[in-house]
């Protein structure tokens, strides 16, 4: 009886758990449909583009391809002997998709300690953080979606190294995400006013 108790309590607490974690838009082709939805996540991202001066749109498409902005992503675990669960494949977590020694990094150059991957708000801040380090780094201009998004995914010395030369698949990607970033930034212009916090909010 007693395990039993404990069993359903462990369930419980595992179903709760789930429920509290913030589920992904809805629509995520639309970013004023994302941003209507999830309602404090236009002032986040207005920040991070205040911070770093990273365009939203481009933000926003480049946590599309990484997590599909699922909180808690994370890469497929390897299996041993095809049966037993084993390490993944990196350890890439969270909207961002920002590894361990990465997402450190971040959190000593913005000073922003107590950052979680599983925020949205710090994830989008690292983002931004990491677009404006490939600017000074790799000589990008800021609205260059295509190479912010090739040093994204090699790393700023990877980028200088031309790591992605050879890799066609990851070219045809970083192409994908820059045209969502041109939709997602003309999706906004038209909206972007309306998502705006009335001045009164202030007071």
């Amino acid at each position: 009886m007693t395990a039993r108790i404990a069993i359903l309590s462990l369930l419980t607490g595992l179903l709760f758990l789930t429920g509290c974690t913030t589920a992904p838009p809805k629509n995520l082709d639309n970013v004023c449909e994302i941003f209507r939805e999830k309602d404090d996540w236009y002032e986040d991202a207005a920040d991070a583009r205040e911070n770093w001066g990273s365009s939203i749109g481009t933000m926003m498409a480049m946590m599309h391809q990484e997590s599909r902005f699922r909180a808690k992503a994370q890469p497929p675990r390897e299996w041993l002997l095809g049966i037993i669960p084993w390490f993944r494949a990196s350890s890439a977590y969270g909207y961002s998709q920002a590894k361990d020694g990465t997402w450190e990094d971040y959190q000593r150059g913005s000073g922003n300690y107590g950052a979680d991957r599983d925020d949205f708000d710090d994830a989008i801040d690292f983002i931004g953080w990491y677009n404006s380090v490939s600017m000074q780094r790799c000589n990008i201009k800021r609205d260059d979606t295509y190479h912010l998004y090739l040093a994204y995914h090699e790393g700023q010395g990877g980028f200088n190294r031309r790591t992605f030369k050879n890799k066609g698949w990851l070219k045809v990607v970083a192409k994908k995400v820059s045209a969502r970033a041109r939709r997602y930034n003309g999706q906004l212009s038209a909206c972007e006013e309306s998502l705006k916090e009335p001045w009164w909010y202030l007071f």
